[in-house]
């Protein structure tokens, strides 16, 4: 059966409405009256002993922006658990100094002893929910042994659903089926237990007992002796998929739906070159011609790429079917260049321009120079010109800021409608590139003020980090490996055999020295390895970032919507495994650069200030106290019916998201503190 109202929603049995199940909804400890409630502090311990789970919990609750406090049990001069340790009284209130525990099994301190029966009878005391990271089938989380008709063994591949009990629960953001990865027919990703409930448990997550009969747990609530413990009897790490699912609903319940911090699922793609064609890859000199390191040929090769009207016809109809919008990186230069060289007409601009309030539209300079220092390409690779003092030789100010102005005047001009804070410049040039190029181009800051560009892209891949170019701020992109100099998917696995085959097999070996990759078992066939080997790979990276609270873009290539329009089925697999496993309740953000920039950014100044101890939360009854350094945006996770306290009178707090409402606050005017009234 559901529990009412605000923060214990998810308790399923009678059993817990107890003095301890009271507390749960914050309503006092034994013996206090309901006019004096305890004070809960909106903190997670966690009890690490090193494992995955655990670590992966912990890395859901940073992503997430919650508080937590870590035990290290292989620490030596670890703090002990004691009553001292997890609760005080503050100004006479008694206070659980942490609304959650996180635990790597039911018992890790040791049944009976000093410090488990602390934290048991803390738990009790407050009505403190603790999860069981991992741990196998047994009475004592209340689930039958796996000899009673269950089962263990690997998980990999198979099907797990969401119960009734689930979805009307910590769950209920997922449509309910899900599948266990199964990436590496050769190796063992998930072992787990599939067992039958006892009295008091409560399944969440279960899964058909191979070889047996009806289906088993996965991930429960067990409610005994007056505490609630999530029972997780599968292992699992932090980048696995079915993890990745499941972590919101399994911190969902940890904090009974009321926390710092917010998660959202977010999936962003820049199409960069838009109007300018792109080199194309020679399938016999393994190279692209034009790059530093392609010799021979006569220095053109082969036909670039290029979209054609019809391709930015199906991009616009794409868009439309999918509900999802492109953003548009545009080189107005380099169209106009190809409009000149071909006759004087473009309509691949014409049509592009007709659907112009159908994209988000981002300036990516004017022609796509390189905006760094001034490439030497003697020598392979290249390396930055010096001047005669052996200083090194950099793009000007000046020119750097006709590149972006240019283009912007050029959107302007053709009724784009394009935010003026944004820039991709090209490759990311400009800014530091390792090993040529370890410091910005000095003259980038000063040309990015000149045209009031507030967010530059960079490279994840080199820099995850956001960081300051003067007054503006990077925004980290992904890149997707669908590459920018392929117009046909046996072009693309061409490449694809070069980079990730071994010499022996033909290709280059780069796989073979480079530590970070690992090369193909063989060659895949160039007619079918796209879709079924590249295809599926790409946009499981893909959906682990989506999935993983990452609100950093993905890009890709004007190319790959052109021909034989290679990103299209990268993004439909993303979008319908994402539907597949995500409840109406739970949609994909698709924000702009400018919104994507700023999440981050709020992100990096509330990790500051948790780092710093400089923010105070906690919930009494139902109201839940917050504060921060002023001028903090504070992210809150609350349930539905929340209403933030204004001065005089409520307002609702937050927008809907999986079930739950959230947002990034302050204090109201003449406030000092966030103050939050829950439901009841």
């Amino acid at each position: 059966m559901a529990q009412s109202a605000h923060a214990n929603r998810w308790t399923t049995t009678a059993a817990v409405l107890t003095a301890a199940g009271l507390m749960t909804l914050g309503l006092g400890t034994p013996g206090a009256s309901a006019a004096e409630p305890s004070r809960i502090d909106l903190k997670v311990l966690v009890v690490d002993n090193g494992d995955s789970p655990v670590q992966a919990i912990t890395a859901q609750l940073e992503s997430t922006g919650i508080p937590y406090t870590t035990v290290d049990l292989t620490d030596p001069d670890r703090p002990a658990i004691t009553q001292a340790f997890l609760s005080d009284t503050v100004n006479g209130t008694p206070r659980a100094k942490y609304q959650g525990v996180v635990l790597p099994n039911e018992a890790p301190f040791g049944a009976g002893s000093a410090e488990q029966t602390a934290l048991e009878t803390y738990e009790r005391t407050y009505g403190i929910p603790q999860v069981d990271a991992y741990t196998w089938a047994h009475p004592e989380v209340g689930l039958d042994y796996t000899s009673q008709g269950g089962w263990a063994g690997t998980l990999d591949g198979r099907d797990a659903s969401v119960t009734a009990a689930g979805k009307a629960g910590p769950f209920g953001y997922l449509d309910g089926a899900f599948t266990f990865e199964n990436n590496d027919t050769s190796v063992q990703e998930s072992y787990g237990f599939v067992a039958k409930p006892r009295e008091g448990f409560t399944s969440y997550v279960d899964l058909p007992v191979p070889a047996g009969e009806g289906k088993g747990s996965l991930i429960g609530e067990y409610a005994h002796d007056g505490r609630r413990e999530l029972v997780v009897t599968f292992a699992y790490n932090q980048h696995q998929e079915q993890f990745r699912v499941l972590a919101r609903g399994i911190v969902e319940w940890l904090t009974q739906g009321v926390h710092l911090g917010r998660s959202r699922n977010y999936f962003a793609v820049h199409v960069d070159d838009v109007f300018a064609p792109d080199s194309r890859w020679d399938t016999e000199r393994n190279c692209t011609p034009g790059d530093f390191d392609c010799a021979g040929g006569d220095g053109e090769g082969t036909t670039p790429i290029r979209m054609t009207a019809a391709d930015a016809q199906y991009a616009a109809q794409w868009q439309r079917e999918h509900g999802f919008t492109l953003d548009m990186v545009y080189n107005a230069g380099s169209g106009e260049e190809w409009k000149s060289e071909n006759g004087g007409t473009d309509p691949l601009a014409d049509r592009l321009l007709a659907d112009k309030d159908e994209y988000r539209w981002i300036n990516h300079t004017y022609t796509h120079p390189y905006l760094g220092c001034v490439q030497d390409t003697t020598t392979v690779p290249w390396s930055c010109a010096k001047n005669a003092d052996g200083s090194t030789r950099y793009m000007s100010r000046a020119d750097i800021s006709a590149q972006i102005s240019d283009n912007h005047d050029w959107a302007l001009a053709h009724g784009l409608p394009v935010d003026r804070s944004e820039l991709v410049t090209g490759e990311h040039s400009g800014l530091r590139t390792t090993p040529q190029q370890p410091d910005d181009n000095p003259n980038l800051a000063g040309a990015l003020a000149d045209n009031g560009i507030e967010w530059i892209a960079s490279d994840n891949s080199r820099e995850p980090e956001q960081r300051a170019v003067g007054s503006a701020v990077t925004v980290p992109r992904h890149p997707m490996n669908v590459y920018y100099n392929v117009g046909t998917e046996a072009e693309m696995a061409d490449e694809y055999n070069w980079i990730y085959t071994s010499a022996a097999d033909g290709g280059s070996g780069v796989c073979e020295s480079d530590p970070s990759s690992t090369c193909l078992d063989e060659p895949l066939d160039t007619a079918t390895g796209y879709d079924a080997y590249i295809v599926p790979r790409e946009a499981r990276t893909a959906l682990s970032h989506v999935v993983g609270n990452d609100p950093r873009p993905h890009y890709a290539h004007q190319s790959n919507l052109a021909e034989d329009r290679t990103l299209y089925p990268v993004m439909e697999r993303v979008l319908a495994d994402y539907a597949a496993l995500f409840a109406d309740n739970t949609p994909v953000e698709n924000l702009a650069q400018r919104a994507i920039g700023t999440e981050l950014q709020r992100r990096a100044a509330w990790r500051t200030a948790i780092a710093n101890n400089q923010v105070t939360a906690y919930r009494v009854g139902n109201t839940v106290t917050v504060t921060a350094p002023s001028g903090t945006q504070i992210p809150v996770t609350a349930p539905e019916g929340t209403q933030k306290q204004l001065l005089l009178g409520t307002t609702a707090f937050g927008t809907p998201y999986a079930g739950a409402r959230s947002a990034w606050t302050t204090p109201e005017l003449l406030q000092n503190a966030l103050k939050l009234n829950l439901p009841s």
